[in-house]
């Protein structure tokens, strides 16, 4: 396994559960703009600032009714770490994308909003609101995080792309990306961008490329990872690879007692030997765990990978990237990412929306702005033009094994559970038994 040089520090959040909270899903201030990109360029139009909406200089209704008359007008919706006129590499070189698109299409006007996440006036809130009370208001592109994808398609604020786009029969995918697509049996979002749970180490102090759990516990060195995350996503991965399952035929949510408790007693024979001692219960989010990694030199952890591909060498020193160790060695790796999805009600502009889409999608783009963007590429193709080598094969061995984070509904119901029942373990407040039947319990009451 070899090194990988990072970029520099900008930690992400990929899961935002709808309802719920975490993952990263992304983070973002509460500062929304409009950037207009005709075909001569990019424009700016009137900075919106707060947590809501300002009136602009030149209000909406006025501004698109104009470019509507000069030609077809297309609204995208961006959360904040995707801004186009932000001042990174990745901005620069998805502006050039959206003014390459306007020159090919000089017809076509994109009206570009950059809107937070969550928050009065965040991205769903804004949707719901405007297909119930302003549809001509919704955008036509979105770029959503998987949890709330999920949450618009089942509240019906999206457009499925059956029929309107072929580009997922395509060979190349990597199957994490397949399965971001879709939503119950429909497809709701054109895979844009990727991230997942991995192992980084130090060779330097492990001795050994960790290959499953047992071998890392034989280390007797400390396993970063949060503990008392309420997802509990690290629990619910170690307890998918052991063959577990969340949900009964009819639909309820549900946890195999047998191998939850075989997860809690290797957690309970972990702390015991040193991997995973109680004070692990003071982290619940990536951040905590990454800065006691890069500031207190510790051998392993448990992070996203956008949080390592963020890090520069010089601040981790030899750190090795890898999916995370199963109980049999298999790789592992639970994934989440962000994708294009349609929103507006126009059929003609919905076409149009369907190519932008697409034209997202071109390799040599792809490659280029995920590598600066520091996410992993939804197809093998698109990481086949990453220049650095090493970094390349490390991904594509985490790409390769990746696997859909459970639903967002599974993971809000079963998280909270899971995460008190490996605090009581780790505290040695309850035995693995007990706390499995706990969580079973609470799990189940109405």
């Amino acid at each position: 396994m070899l090194a990988l040089r990072f970029k520099p520090l900008a930690i992400l959040l990929l899961l935002a559960l709808a309802g719920c909270s975490n993952l990263p899903l992304f983070s973002g201030g509460g500062s929304q703009s409009g950037t207009l990109v005709p075909a001569a360029g990019i424009t700016p139009t009137p900075a919106l600032t707060g947590d809501a909406e300002q009136t602009p200089t030149v209000p909406d209704a006025t501004l698109n009714a104009t470019l509507e008359t000069t030609g077809s007008l297309v609204r995208i919706w961006l959360p904040p770490e995707f801004d186009p006129d932000g001042d990174s590499p990745a901005s620069a070189i998805l502006k050039d994308r959206l003014e390459q698109f306007a020159s090919e299409n000089p017809d076509v006007r994109l009206d570009v909003r950059v809107k937070s996440l969550t928050g009065a006036g965040g991205l769903l809130e804004a949707l719901t609101a405007a297909h119930v009370s302003a549809p001509l208001a919704l955008p036509d592109l979105v770029l959503l995080p998987r949890p709330m994808l999920e949450s618009a398609a089942l509240k019906g604020l999206l457009t499925p792309y059956d029929g309107l786009t072929t580009r997922l029969d395509d060979p190349g995918w990597f199957p994490y990306a397949q399965q971001l697509a879709r939503v119950e049996t429909s497809i709701y979002g054109l895979p844009f961008a990727g991230d997942a749970q991995v192992l980084a180490y130090r060779p330097s102090q492990t001795g050994i490329t960790p290959n499953n759990l047992e071998e890392i516990l034989s280390l007797g060195e400390v396993l970063l990872f949060p503990a008392a995350d309420p997802q509990a996503l690290f629990t619910l991965s170690t307890y998918v690879d052991a063959g577990g399952s969340f949900q009964r035929a009819d639909g309820k949510p549900e946890l195999d007692r047998a191998i939850l408790t075989k997860v809690l007693e290797f957690v309970q024979r972990a702390s015991s030997g040193g991997m995973m001692p109680s004070w692990l219960t003071q982290y619940s989010e990536d951040e905590q765990v990454w800065e006691a990694f890069i500031r207190d030199q510790y051998p392993m952890a448990i992070t996203w990978a956008s949080t390592f591909l963020e890090t520069p060498l010089e601040s981790s020193g030899e750190v090795v990237l890898k999916p995370i160790p199963a109980w049999d060695g298999t790789p592992f790796a639970v994934a989440n990412g962000w994708s294009w999805a349609l929103t507006g009600q126009d059929p003609a502009r919905r076409a149009l929306s369907v190519r932008l889409a697409e034209f997202f999608l071109e390799k040599e783009f792809l490659a280029s702005w995920t590598e600066a963007a520091g996410y992993l590429p939804p197809t093998e193709d698109a990481l086949h033009g990453w220049q650095d080598a090493s970094l390349r094969q490390a991904i594509e061995r985490v790409s390769a094994s990746a696997q859909l984070i459970p639903p967002a509904d599974q993971v809000s119901s079963l998280g909270p559970a899971l995460a008190q029942a490996l605090v009581k373990v780790l505290k040695a407040e309850s035995d693995p038994q007990s706390a499995a039947a706990t969580a079973i319990d609470q799990i189940q009451e109405p």
